[in-house]
């Protein structure tokens, strides 16, 4: 009777094992690199696969750019991914096998390779005002044994410019020690003593 008990915790141990596999093979946020957190830390072991985001690096205000996130190389048997915008005022829309969850995409499942690369298609709708954002993206390379283990994942980014882009800032003005705002009133008060005193003199000679 031993053995069969036996036999059914390994069974038991080796499914809890991959649960962390079968939790996120349907995609998961927070991992894109945005935040710091990416699917290495889960995904590690396997060889780095190269990751890279193409798309317009440049839109107008409220204009929707087309972007695909590939991922090459790596155990390259399946993969998935996570993608981020730092905007708020941008809005990310899903393409072909990747969904919105909150405000990221990510995979609706695990994905084949096709000749060791893996393409996401998406769009970008890009806020109404100047601003220079940045697409955040990880892409995992799996081994499709549904462990983390024997994966691994990469992390890029894309800078976009809508419109004139972010405002300068302009220079750095630097710390004022001398009391900047004192100093700028300054000014004004020597400015108002010599103005007054012509006047005041003809008022004593009057006097």
């Amino acid at each position: 009777m031993r053995l069969p008990f036996r036999i059914a915790g390994v069974v038991v141990v080796s499914s809890l094992w991959s649960l962390p596999a079968f939790a996120t093979s349907t995609g998961v946020t927070g991992q894109t690199g945005k935040d710091g957190p990416t699917c290495s830390t889960c995904h590690q072991g396997g060889e780095l696969p190269t990751v890279a985001i193409e798309g317009p690096a440049t839109l107008a205000p409220g204009a929707t750019g087309q972007y695909t996130f590939i991922i090459r190389g790596g155990p390259a048997r399946t993969g998935g991914v996570g993608i981020a915008v730092d905007s708020a005022a941008a809005t990310l829309q899903p393409g072909a096998n990747t969904k919105k969850l909150g405000v990221e995409l990510t995979h609706t499942q695990p994905q084949p390779f096709t000749d060791n690369e893996l393409r996401f298609n998406f769009s970008l709708v890009a806020p109404a005002t100047d601003v220079t954002l940045t697409l955040f993206g990880a892409g995992n390379s799996a081994n499709a044994d549904f462990h983390t283990d024997g994966d691994r994942a990469a992390t890029t980014k894309l800078s976009v410019k809508v419109g004139q882009g972010t405002p300068d800032a302009g220079p750095d003005e630097g710390d004022d020690e001398g009391g900047g705002c004192a100093a700028a009133g300054s000014a004004p008060l020597w400015a108002l003593l010599v103005a007054a005193s012509p006047v005041a003199l003809p008022r004593r000679r009057r006097s």
